[in-house]
């Protein structure tokens, strides 16, 4: 990867605390009395430019990797955002960390979930199901999503990951490679840009998709910590109450995962003060079995986010596809969904993985080739990635009751859940070849 960076004084590099860990900074390179038209001499080039170090940048780039293609993931970040919670990955995702190769390291510090149980806001249970009576196959395991994106870091070579640097301007140059310009005015000139970067995406807004929507619900969401081992069995809980829907769920034996969804007709302000978020989560379930009430108590305050949920309806004929020339998108910035269905995450290490081992044969035959290739992936993706998209909207509108509409998408979270992960859809598809 040295070969990959310049030596120019412009190109700063900083390692982490942790020596596995580098970090690449990018400075706006120097005054060049050159006219205003781009040249060589002020352009870094690369063969793949990944936007995003999040779950769908760094899988992309290991992937590649793995297959000794290398490439630069930019972040706008000062480091990996490392906030948030925790997600849940289904056989489908874990099928493809084995592929990365980080799947065992993962596994071994996450408990397996063996099923779920339905209760009432007053605690009496709807109904309960194991995971593997749909599937005997079945692997579900709550993951901080911290922990996941630092081990997959940890598999790049260094200086892979260039943080602090801000996505300006795509332009496609005359010979057919992707232009980038970054906030700092850095240059940069790829044969490949590969967007992962979320739901609110600049490569898909160049590429002329929507901006997601808001769904009409926000949730909560935390991870509690108990020192001492957490008392809860292996399994999700879900509860159900008159406009909100909760949830927690066992990570580890010190960490138990848990969220609050609530009905509310706008996003609401933005709100960053702990104590407020805590306390506002405590006000919505104060009439709830205590239960809930003391895995919110045993949340550190900084691990306490509100997030208003969004999503983008992808409709054949009338969506953009996911390519375009030489860029093409992955994860949240192709597909956000709501997390009703446990596959956001599932879904973008999938992107990843059939992506590259479409991309990777075709770097080295040309431009055309490449674009073959990202038709291809979406082609193969697309019948996946639509019911996934559409699922959560869909079925709840034969309900006809509009106040009905957000808290009855699980309402048969077995068929819906266990068929996404595992239905004839993901055999036919995600056969992996080791990477």
């Amino acid at each position: 990867m040295a070969a990959l960076l310049p030596l120019h004084s412009h190109f700063l590099h900083h390692k982490t605390s942790d020596p596995k860990l580098s970090q690449c900074y990018l400075t706006k390179p120097p005054k060049t009395t050159k006219s205003a038209s781009l040249t060589t001499a002020c352009i870094r080039k690369e063969e793949v430019v990944i936007i995003g170090a999040g779950i769908a940048g760094l899988s992309t780039a290991v992937s590649l990797h793995r297959l000794g293609v290398p490439s630069l993931v930019l972040e706008q970040a000062e480091s990996l955002r490392t906030g948030g919670t925790s997600l849940t990955l289904f056989k489908n995702g874990w099928k493809v960390l084995d592929t990365m190769g980080v799947g065992d390291e993962l596994r071994s510090q996450y408990l397996e979930i063996q099923g779920m149980v339905i209760k009432t806001e007053v605690g009496r249970a709807l109904r309960s199901f194991t995971f593997k009576e749909e599937d005997q196959t079945q692997e579900v395991r709550a993951v901080e999503r911290r922990r996941l994106l630092e081990t997959l870091a940890k598999q790049l070579p260094v200086d892979s990951i260039c943080f602090s640097s801000k996505l300006a301007e795509i332009k496609v140059h005359k010979d057919g490679e992707m232009l980038l310009e970054l906030s700092n005015g850095t240059r940069i000139s790829s044969k490949v840009v590969i967007g992962c970067d979320g739901i609110r995406s600049s490569v898909a807004k160049w590429m002329g998709f929507s901006e997601p929507k808001y769904v009409g619900y926000c949730a909560f969401r935390g991870l509690a910590d108990y020192a001492n081992g957490q008392p809860f069995g292996p399994r999700v809980n879900y509860i159900y109450g008159q406009g909100i829907r909760a949830g927690y769920v066992p990570v580890s034996p010190t960490k138990v995962y848990w969220f609050v969804c609530f009905n509310s007709p706008s996003p609401g302000p933005k709100i960053t003060d702990p104590l407020v978020l805590k306390n506002q989560t405590k006000e919505l379930i104060k009439k709830w079995p205590s239960e809930l009430q003391n895995i919110v108590d045993a949340t550190p305050d900084d691990t306490i986010i509100r997030t208003p949920l969004v999503d983008r309806w992808l409709w054949p004929g009338f969506s953009p596809p996911a390519s375009l020339g030489g860029a093409v998108l992955v994860g949240d910035a192709w597909h956000p969904m709501t997390p009703n269905l446990g596959q956001g995450a599932c879904c973008a290490l999938e992107d990843a993985v059939v992506l590259v081992q479409k991309l990777a044969p075709a770097l080295k035959v040309g431009p055309i080739a490449i674009e073959d290739a990202l038709r291809s992936y979406q082609n193969e993706r697309w019948p996946r990635i639509f019911p996934m998209t559409v699922h959560p909207i869909l079925l709840p509108l034969h309900d006809g009751s509009s106040s009905q509409i957000n808290l009855n998408i699980d309402s048969n979270p077995q068929r819906l859940m266990l068929s996404s992960h595992s239905g004839p859809g993901y055999n036919a598809k995600m056969k992996y070849t080791a990477l």
